[in-house]
């Protein structure tokens, strides 16, 4: 398929042509540069949601029981579950795709799972271009799911229009979200497993760590929402405050804000990215390979050596 065709078909919400996209996405092919340019102009019209929370706290039951709240509504919907790497085949576990195979044949659900690759936060390096891809395909709702690492999961306000944060009674979720900082990127925070002991005390601790804490967005207070995603129980709740949410963002002029620091964030990556790759190919004894033999021996300092590898790249630290 040659790629103006490909582009072509993900605008028409084809799921073979998403699904090719989001593979060369992953794979950081050449065609990349070429399928984002045709995509470009047909991208900024999905809201994006993302779903962060420590492992086990109902992060893939939650996103499930979403998409059928936004289905009902007559909304289409994509999924994109980052999960972990496998440590043999670099894919993804695919596990969140398990969970929601009620929507498997649903012609306005397309849920992708994509490996984190080893990346040390929640996301893929790959994800904002995925969301481009599946933006520019025309869907209502996009929701991301993250791995789930606990204390790295901060990264997905930076990809996120709303940031739901997830916690669960007994799990020690509140504390967590303290010391991780999730308090100031969470826009609404959901106690899932609200049957379970100890939910109150949770609910408690949060909603007096939340009126303590500084935020950027000082008009916006995260509400909190008591949630049996199994159950669907406390799910209408948690989607009227997700619409509220979005509503603020439109009037405070703050979803153009982050859209913005989206894009400058995704560029900035673009840009070290082809740093990291140039630098990979100058491995040889005048390049990086003897700046690091000379660091480490003492011979050389890291900031001169960086200022040569800078030179070699055509740029100037100084």
């Amino acid at each position: 398929m040659h790629t103006p065709q490909l582009v072509e078909r993900v605008r028409g919400g084809d799921r073979r042509a998403l699904a090719r996209a989001i593979t060369l996405v992953e794979n950081g092919s050449e065609e990349l540069r070429e399928i984002m340019a045709g995509l470009a102009p047909h991208t900024g019209r999905a809201r994006v949601v993302g779903f962060t929370g420590s492992p086990g706290v109902g992060k893939s039951t939650t996103t499930n029981a979403v998409v059928r709240a936004a289905r009902a509504r007559g909304l289409t919907v994509a999924v994109l579950a980052v999960d972990p790497s496998s440590p043999f085949t670099g894919g993804a576990l695919l596990g969140d795709r398990v969970r929601m195979q009620e929507h498997a044949t649903d012609p306005g659900v397309f849920i992708r799972s994509m490996a984190n690759r080893g990346h040390l936060g929640g996301l893929s390096w790959a994800t904002p271009h995925a969301l481009r891809v599946l933006d520019a395909a025309g869907f209502d709702l996009i929701l991301v799911e993250t791995v789930g690492v606990g204390q790295a999961e901060v990264e997905i306000a930076g990809q996120a229009d709303t940031t739901v944060v997830l916690c669960a009674p007994g799990m020690g979720d509140s504390v967590q979200a303290a010391k991780a900082g999730v308090l100031e990127v969470a826009d609404v925070f959901a106690v899932n497993k609200a049957d379970r002991d100890g939910a109150r005390a949770t609910l408690r601790e949060l909603r007096q760590m939340v009126a303590m804490k500084d935020r950027a967005d000082e008009e916006w207070k995260p509400p909190i929402v008591m949630t049996v995603a199994s159950r669907d129980e406390g799910v209408d709740e948690l989607w009227e405050r997700m619409e509220q949410h979005f509503a603020h963002l439109e009037a405070s002029g703050e979803l153009t804000a982050r859209r913005r620091t989206r894009a400058r964030d995704e560029v900035q990556a673009i840009v070290l990215e082809l740093l990291r790759s140039r630098m990979g190919r100058i491995g040889d004894e005048a390049g990086l390979d003897a700046l690091a033999r000379e660091v480490a021996e003492g011979v050389r300092d890291p900031y001169s050596a960086a200022e040569v590898l800078a030179k070699e790249l055509g740029a100037d630290l100084r």
